[in-house]
């Protein structure tokens, strides 16, 4: 199950998702009749860790963060899931009958769809390209964790927070979060991430607002890595 949001059917909507459109004729049929979307306005926790999920998550629009807690309480974020991407862990959950490992966070106006559990094998076992899709997933989350676990083992803090507010930055180099929020990515407490912040910003790498973090020297910072001494 999912928690929240007002569940909707998909009309004609199918035909706008590249990821489906080399289904065949059947396969859309099917899909266009069990294929619901889920809307969330305001950023929430839309799965618990244990929980029985109803299918497969595709997230249309917005993110999902899937996260896990440590033991001193601090939420550490494992992977995000964007536009036009599976959630892997569904995936592992419909085929091999598991309760979902970790909690799903949705955020601000996000829209996914839930492919029903049957549906999606069944999907599976007549569709090459549902095949492909999934193979792909499994290998692209693999790639993603295996980057995460190679900066929390391998580097300072100093790393791990440069390079998420790299790839968390917007057009303009801004990054509009605060620092309870990139706490819990990270897996630490505020008061760590704003000591750390600070020497950004006396290092003139980034200036801070209120919920917002500008990225003064892009270049300068993602080359962060190199003066930094790992562990």
């Amino acid at each position: 199950m999912i928690c929240g949001g007002p569940l909707m059917k998909p009309a004609f909507e199918i035909e706008s998702f590249n990821v489906f459109r080399q289904l065949s004729v059947d396969g859309k049929k099917l899909l266009r009749h069990g294929l619901h979307f889920k809307d969330y306005i305001n950023k929430r926790t839309i799965v618990e860790k244990g929980q029985v999920v109803s299918g497969a998550f595709f997230v249309v629009k917005g993110k999902l963060r899937v996260f896990t807690i440590t033991p001193d309480g601090n939420e550490a974020t494992l992977y995000f899931i964007k536009p036009d991407e599976f959630c892997v862990f569904t995936l592992n959950c419909i085929f091999n009958n598991l309760l979902y490992p970790a909690w799903v966070e949705a955020d601000a106006d996000t829209r996914i769809a839930v492919i029903p559990s049957q549906l999606y094998r069944s999907l599976f076992q007549r569709e090459t390209i549902i095949q492909d899709i999934t193979v792909r997933a499994f290998a692209t989350i693999v790639t993603r964790l295996m980057a995460e676990l190679e900066l929390v083992h391998s580097y300072k803090l100093e790393k791990r927070l440069a390079n998420f507010l790299l790839s968390s930055a917007s057009g303009d180099h801004s990054v509009f979060m605060t620092q309870m929020e990139i706490a819990a990515h990270l897996g630490t407490s505020r008061e760590v991430v704003a000591r750390v912040l600070r020497k950004f910003v006396a290092a003139n790498y980034v200036e801070t607002h209120r919920g917002r973090i500008v990225i003064k020297e892009p270049k300068q910072f993602a080359q962060l890595d190199q003066l930094q001494t790992k562990r």
